[in-house]
């Protein structure tokens, strides 16, 4: 039956039941019917809400096999509840591919996230600049910038997805789980900086509540810990004082450039990291954010740092049809091409043999 494929690909079109029904010419009372499985569109309607749907028969008619579970969003009071069902609907059919092709194959290559660490217990906020040196300690990440983001999450078995659905910035991150794979969204239309940031303070809400003390500060909010993890993860306390030194009267913006192209940290983001560590006073900090709002900085800073990208379900699909794991089609399938620009793309060819095959 289609009725849940088919509610899923309505809401990523962001269309109601009306507004579907008006473009393939039936009554809303009908699309509700094929929904609720109640009732079997014709062929020749089945073609037409597959065109005005874009998708193919195969997807209405192949079985749900995930559902997020305990969903996490990160969103703005205005966020409109429809963007939050075609995000969702992206993130399923995103996750579906990840856990079709993990059950191809039998020996997967990407090791399930496990956190088993004794790592200190965070009683303060400021205890989590500790955790945040500890974690780093234990994935032998040292001190140093943080090249990608991305790969170290998808490395420890989180399953990291970019959507391309348009969000205007009405969304800030989402995590969520399935079969016991911790998944984090980001949106590709985000800087590097804030998708690294998104994806730090969504780490953070994995992490932190196993080693979160039963005796918190009556004032504690989850949200400014996972901030003030983020940005101790991204730029370690040890870093900050080795940058700026410990005591600061005076910082200049273009020192906040510089960090930022550094670590994948916005300007704002560093300047507020020196607050919290007490290098500047709060007063000053004040002063720093009037300067960036009269600038425009608050909105887009002077430099744009690049945005990140997963290969890794890409480069595993083409590594499970080289060692004939999967087929070509069930390939293209995956990543959602038409046959023949999958096998152009894994020969890096217009269809010519593959200068790396050998016999």
């Amino acid at each position: 039956m289609i009725g849940i494929r088919l509610k899923m690909a309505r809401e990523a079109k962001k269309l109601s039941m009306q507004g579907l029904a008006d473009l393939v010419g039936l009554s809303a009372n009908m699309i509700k019917k094929y929904e609720h499985n109640t009732s079997m569109p014709s062929s020749d309607v089945l073609l037409r809400l597959m065109d005005v749907l874009g998708v193919e028969m195969d997807f209405l008619f192949h079985p749900v096999q995930v559902e997020l579970g305990e969903v996490e969003y990160r969103t703005k009071s205005s966020t409109p509840k429809k963007l939050l069902k075609q995000i969702t609907v992206d993130v399923t059919k995103q996750a579906e591919r990840w856990l079709t092709l993990k059950e191809l194959w039998l020996d997967f290559p990407v090791k399930p996230y496990c956190l088993e660490a004794n790592l200190p217990t965070v009683h303060l906020l400021d205890d989590i600049e500790q955790f945040a040196d500890a974690l780093r300690e234990y994935w032998q990440l040292g001190t140093n910038p943080i090249p990608k983001m991305i790969d170290l999450l998808e490395d420890l078995g989180i399953i990291v997805i970019v959507s391309d659905v348009n969000t205007d910035n009405k969304f800030d991150g989402l995590q969520a789980m399935i079969n016991n794979t911790p998944i984090i969204v980001v949106s590709s239309s985000w800087p590097g900086d804030r998708q690294r940031f998104t994806l730090a303070h969504e780490l953070g809400h994995l992490v932190l509540p196993a080693y979160l003390s039963h005796d918190l500060p009556d004032d504690w909010d989850i949200e400014k810990a996972c901030n003030r993890f983020a940005g101790a993860f991204l730029l370690p306390k040890s870093r900050m004082i080795h940058e700026f030194g410990e005591k600061r009267q005076k910082i200049y913006a273009k020192e906040l450039v510089y960090l930022k192209r550094e670590y994948g940290l916005s300007m704002r983001a560093i300047a507020y990291r020196a607050k919290d560590l007490g290098i500047i006073t709060a007063t000053y900090h004040k002063g720093i954010n009037i300067i960036f709002n009269q600038n425009g900085w608050h909105k887009q800073e002077p430099e744009v740092y690049a945005s990140e990208n997963t290969h890794t379900f890409k480069q595993l699909v083409y590594r499970a049809v080289a060692e004939q794991i999967i087929s070509e089609s069930k390939g293209a399938e995956l990543l959602g091409m038409p046959i023949y620009q999958f096998i152009q793309e894994q020969t890096l060819s217009n269809g010519t043999n593959d200068a790396t095959d050998a016999d």
